[in-house]
């Protein structure tokens, strides 16, 4: 049984993080997931959220991801998104204006896309929650 996974989340801009955890959690579009060493192979789609990553020694580093897919294979998590900040790179300012925007749009719905609107919140708050 191995103790560690290798992961590795990739946005189109940069490598975010590289390294050896011995936990992931996470929220994929059916709900909340936790990869461990030793995990089944997978892969699925992954929403706006805070991502817990505990490294070997337990501590535990805090990220937004944004949609992306989460692929586990041979002790390997590998994660794609379109975006991946830690909490000093938020910009909460932005965070809260992205947030009224969507809600505003959600509220009309007129000529809205309703998805879009809705995915636009959901990364304006998990932004939000993280840097609380």
């Amino acid at each position: 049984m191995s103790k560690v996974l290798k992961l590795t989340i990739l946005t189109p801009d940069r490598e975010f993080y590289k390294g050896e955890v011995v936990e992931v959690i996470t929220e994929s579009t059916l709900g909340g997931i936790t990869i461990l060493p030793d995990h089944m192979p997978l892969i699925t789609t992954l929403r706006p959220a805070d991502t817990v990553i505990v490294q070997g020694d337990n501590k535990q580093l805090k990220a937004f991801t944004s949609v992306g897919i989460l692929e586990v294979k041979e002790n390997g998590l590998r994660i794609l998104c379109d975006a991946c900040e830690w909490p000093d790179e938020i910009d909460a300012a932005r965070a809260q204006r992205a947030k009224s925007r969507a809600k505003k749009r959600l509220a009309n719905r007129d000529g809205v896309d309703v998805k879009r609107a809705e995915l636009a919140l959901a990364r304006a708050l998990a932004r939000i929650n993280l840097k609380q």
